[in-house]
């Protein structure tokens, strides 16, 4: 069986973010790594995933730059993996799709997990996008400019 090709030559950003973060289980290594995850053991535990799976899924990411590997921070023998900045700008990628889950894939009133902001104790409030004014956006109000072919 061939490896799906990489798609770095793609004009459309949404493509290649896709092509780095868009399966499950990379999603759910970075959810949590956010949450301090660092452990190869923990991460298996917490996903329930093959060994090998997790195995690739990790030099996959560390190889796009999102998580690198450290020595243990105890000072065993263990290499830890660790959010890089580009890992981190992840956040509101993850917040954004856990909302959209909050709001979508549960009925009235289902418990579910909630995201905490540490220092009021209280729910992070929905992502919204607001334009350099304030306004906020709308999908309508947005398009996107595609290349023309040919043209550099």
């Amino acid at each position: 069986m061939s490896r799906r090709k990489l798609i770095n030559d793609e004009p459309c950003p949404v493509a290649r973010s896709v092509d780095v973060v868009g399966d499950r289980w990379s999603l759910l290594i970075v959810r949590d790594a956010f949450d301090g995850m660092r452990r190869f053991s923990d991460f298996q535990r917490s996903l329930g995933m093959a060994r090998n799976i997790l195995s690739d899924r990790l030099r996959k990411l560390v190889e796009a730059g999102i998580l690198e590997t450290k020595p243990a921070s105890d000072g065993t023998a263990y290499q830890e993996y660790v959010l890089t900045p580009q890992g981190e700008s992840l956040f509101p990628v993850v917040v954004a799709l856990r909302q959209w889950g909050e709001q979508h894939l549960f009925n009235p009133g289902e418990r579910h997990s909630v995201l905490i902001n540490k220092r009021t104790g209280k729910a992070v409030p929905p992502l919204v996008l607001h334009d350099s004014d304030g306004t906020t956006l709308q999908p309508d109000m947005t398009e996107v400019r595609k290349l023309i072919s040919g043209s550099t």
